[in-house]
């Protein structure tokens, strides 16, 4: 493993570009900012609060998934989210245009309901996203998540399937009949059948959100963001073991490979072939990169 930069606070939304540059949003300064292949770091836009998340939509710009922040504690083991800042104001979906920096904001309420801390996103093919709303924390509580589908030019937002426990990473199948939602609390893993863009068919899993189990940790460890890559395989960072979990999509544990960050926050694919693995250590601050045995799967204006 490649470190490929260092110095980042508490980096996540990796977005490996075709000039061989990577966007990463920086939480604890709240920045959006790339990182050269030498590892030189320029700041790209300033969004304050937590971004979170981070895709290039259909216009090129890049959409964000702002936390609205975090209340931080340096540990041991490196930095930490520990719960709610005192500025906090809410979260909200950003768009920031590359080439100006300038951030504008997009959504704020999803259905009428105040975005409380989205987390993560994914484009499809018709220019929606699907994202998380992880909710917020402190040392006492912990406020129920959803799943929700936005068009990016600000239109509309929905809460899709909801409530879930701290909904983080998310991804699409190859054929976008699928999406995925990791769960970080539970380290759970879930499939939602879809019909249409932003439209959610319930399965008959029980599970209040209508998704279906497709994956449970048998060891205690937390699910963050993730990939998929061209197998079809969902490649989930993993925190506190540390590393990227492999899950096929029949729901079984293909691998787990180590990375040096207990902190190991997501995971994207890069490169000519896109076999290169870009991910965020976050409690150590670098962005690493290393072989990864299969192509990412392309994503939606970004890489096609």
């Amino acid at each position: 493993m490649k470190v490929v930069t260092r110095g980042l606070s508490f980096p996540e939304g990796p977005v490996a570009l075709p000039d061989g540059s990577v966007l990463v949003v920086e939480i604890e300064r709240g920045t959006l900012t790339k990182v050269f292949p030498d590892g030189r770091q320029t700041i790209v836009g300033r969004t304050g609060g937590g971004p979170n998340g981070a895709a290039i939509g259909p216009d090129g710009a890049c959409y964000i998934c702002n936390n609205g922040g975090f209340s931080w504690s340096q540990t041991d083991l490196g930095l930490r989210p520990i719960g709610i800042p005192i500025d906090y104001a809410g979260g909200r979906i950003e768009r920031v245009d590359l080439a100006s920096g300038r951030v504008e904001r997009l959504y704020d309420s999803a259905d009428g309901k105040q975005l409380r801390g989205p987390n993560d996103l994914v484009f499809d093919r018709q220019g929606g996203f699907w994202f998380t709303d992880a909710g917020k924390f402190d040392s006492n509580q912990r406020e129920f998540g959803a799943v929700c589908y936005g068009l990016s030019d600000g239109s509309r937002c929905i809460r899709a399937a909801a409530p879930m426990i701290s909904p983080n990473g998310i991804g699409l199948s190859s054929d976008e009949s699928v999406l995925y939602v990791a769960e970080t609390i539970t380290a759970r893993l879930w499939a939602f059948e879809l019909d249409a863009p932003g439209v959610i068919r319930r399965s008959n899993s029980g599970a209040p959100h209508g998704g279906r189990l497709l994956f449970a940790s048998p060891v205690y460890q937390s699910f963050d963001s993730l990939a998929v890559d061209s197998e079809g395989n969902i490649c989930i960072a993993t925190l506190l073991t540390g590393g990227i979990t492999v899950i096929s999509p029949s729901g079984r544990q293909l691998d787990f490979v180590k990375c040096p960050d207990s902190y190991t926050t997501n995971i994207c694919f890069g490169g000519a072939d896109l076999r290169t693995a870009f991910a965020t250590s976050s409690g150590q601050g670098e962005l690493i990169s290393f072989p990864w045995p299969y192509p990412g799967l392309p994503l939606n204006f970004l890489n096609q």
